[in-house]
């Protein structure tokens, strides 16, 4: 260690205060004790500095050596990401099993990726050229699905003075020089370093206007949400939280997935971790975990690297982001970071907000939800970042301080529902309590590219579920039996929709996915089974033949019967049923 001026002088569990605090920078990186645990300086009080340890520190005592390391926690941006599996501040789980077994040595210290393992390198770039951070200087083949962009570092500008030519490289090999304005030269490697708090920048952040499409029905039809969107995915254990972002990593239209389990239950993440390798992505046909990184800080890992978890991942979406790909971010939980924020606040004996949370908890959430963005990045290309972050409210109580604060900087609200997962209806996303504030920025995308008719037709399906709702409370009082015909039909087609078009299977090859068009092809033809019937009844036909026609089970058949690319079924079945329906008239 180098600077053995600072020491510890204080330890409550993950927190630590020591001198030093006119040596020691906001943020600054440390090493602490004997076996050299990784910390960050979390606040500067005259000469005392709080730190919180992102390792056990049991052990640690007052008189202990605090090194400073001169630089805050950063990440390593460079080819090797995709494919690896993380902890919170960014060490290889699998070299840190080589090296210590089944459990995690403390203060062992590894570097996020190979230095030794050489890539396939080919420039954009020649010399003479002008750069500026941000700007591709070549291009590395990282895995079969994905291709690592390797970018210039933020902050540097000048002239191109050396550029390698294609060829293998390590990440200790210079690939390039650049001379700035006073002459003075930069090497440049296949990688550099990005501080976790720090945003990075961009040219222009664009208005989201396409859609992250997901072929879950409930999500693209009802409450979609747009790349460069953020979403919030709150429900009670049980609900469905994990295997919705399963799906969601598994369909949705992303270049990369960034999943970051925060807090989650070892057995979740060891089920993430041993069945991800043998799913097969669709998009390209490889391995999903060769366009994946994933984050793994479970609940019996410190604390306060749960924090550093949502930064760490939130850093690599952004830089994949500026080599002009669309990502997508998965955090499993939020609540749990929340809860981590909590504690370390209590530790500091600081004054608590709402249930114990501190009383910058909006701001952090807002600090975390406002890095997804789509974005010119500097390069000229375009990029997004997609968050989509899960809630555990205790109870599955959304009137609880993380999901009410989460609904402030999420347009996107996908509420899961108890008592539909009981029922085993999945997803289970309650159309009542969820929103999407994307709808009218992505309706020029669906207009285009699906049906003019998308958002009216959205509109007109969460009226009649809202009328569904309203009359199933009368329904517990009085039984639908003493209903008129008329809102009994509403309470059919809200069934159809319900368990026909909301309702979708993971496990059925034909229903794991739904295209757009194919959505949009089943909606048109409930809907207007539902305005035929209405017709029906208003001609004096009783509401109970309708019901009887054999064919209308077809309805809620059709999403694993008839596949993506049999189109001309639909207009078939929309054939019989209206045959069917006139014959009851005639």
């Amino acid at each position: 260690m180098n600077d053995t001026s600072s020491q510890v002088i204080w330890v409550s569990g993950p927190v630590i205060k020591a001198t030093g605090g006119g040596v020691l920078s906001m943020y600054e990186m440390v090493e602490v004790g004997a076996e050299r645990l990784i910390g960050e300086v979390i606040a500067l009080d005259g000469e005392v500095a709080t730190l919180q340890v992102y390792e056990d520190t049991a052990g640690i005592r007052p008189g202990d050596a605090v090194a400073g390391q001169g630089a805050p926690l950063s990440v390593e941006i460079g080819p090797g990401l995709v494919g690896q599996i993380f902890d919170g501040i960014q060490r290889p789980l699998n070299l840190l099993r080589q090296r210590s077994g089944a459990f995690i040595s403390r203060g062992l210290q590894v570097g996020a990726l190979d230095r030794e393992r050489s890539w396939s390198f080919t420039p954009r770039l020649k010399v003479g050229d002008q750069v500026s951070g941000g700007e591709i200087l070549g291009t590395v083949p990282e895995t079969p699905a994905m291709e690592h962009r390797v970018l210039v570092p933020p902050g540097v500008a000048g002239d191109i003075t050396l550029v390698a030519p294609a060829g293998q490289y390590t990440l200790k090999e210079v690939i390039a020089k650049v001379a700035g304005p006073k002459g003075k030269e930069r090497d440049l490697y296949l990688w550099h370093r990005w501080p976790v708090r720090k945003v990075r920048p961009y040219r222009q952040r664009l208005m989201p206007s396409e859609p992250l499409v997901t072929g879950q029905r409930v999500l693209d039809a009802l409450f979609p949400l747009a790349k460069g969107g953020g979403a919030a995915i709150p429900g009670g254990f049980g609900t469905g939280k994990t295997i919705t972002q399963h799906q969601l990593s598994k369909w949705c239209e992303a270049d990369l997935i960034v999943y970051v389990g925060c807090g989650e239950r070892g057995n979740e993440m060891t089920g993430i971790l041993s069945e991800l390798p043998a799913l097969q992505d669709p998009r390209t046909g490889h391995a999903l975990l060769m366009r994946t990184i994933l984050i793994a800080n479970t609940s019996n890992m410190p604390v306060a690297a749960r924090e550093a978890s949502i930064y760490t991942g939130i850093t690599l979406a952004e830089a994949f982001r500026d080599m002009g790909y669309a990502v997508a971010l998965m955090a499993d939980s939020t609540s749990r970071w929340a809860e981590a924020l909590r504690e370390i606040s209590g530790r500091l004996e600081e004054m608590p907000a709402e249930e114990g949370f501190p009383a910058y908890l909006a701001t952090r959430l807002a600090e975390f939800y406002e890095r997804a963005g789509a974005v010119i990045t500097l390069s000229g290309a375009r990029g997004s970042v997609s968050v989509i972050g899960a809630v555990s409210p205790p109870g599955g109580d959304f009137s609880e301080p993380v999901t009410q604060q989460t609904k402030r900087f999420v347009r996107t609200f996908w509420g899961l529902d108890k008592e539909l997962a009981a029922a085993r209806y999945f997803p289970a996303i309650n159309p009542i309590d969820s929103y999407s504030e994307y709808a009218d920025l992505v309706q020029a995308w669906w207009a285009e590219n699906v049906d003019p008719q998308w958002l009216a037709m959205r509109a007109e399906t969460l009226k009649l579920l809202q009328e569904d709702h309203q009359l199933q409370r009368i329904v517990k009082i009085i039984g639908e039996e003493a209903l008129p015909d008329a809102q009994r039909l509403t309470l059919e087609a809200a069934r159809w929709l319900k368990e026909g078009f909301l309702q979708q299977s993971a496990f059925d090859p034909v229903d794991m996915f739904c295209t757009p068009a194919k959505q949009m092809k089943m909606l048109k033809l409930i809907l207007t089974v539902h305005r035929q019937a209405r017709e029906v009844l208003a001609k004096g036909v009783p509401f109970y033949q309708v019901r009887e026609i054999e064919e209308l089970a077809d309805l809620i058949r059709m999403k694993s019967t008839i596949r993506d690319d049999e189109p001309e079924r639909f207009d078939e079945l929309e054939q019989t049923l209206t045959a069917r329906l006139e014959a009851l008239v005639g």
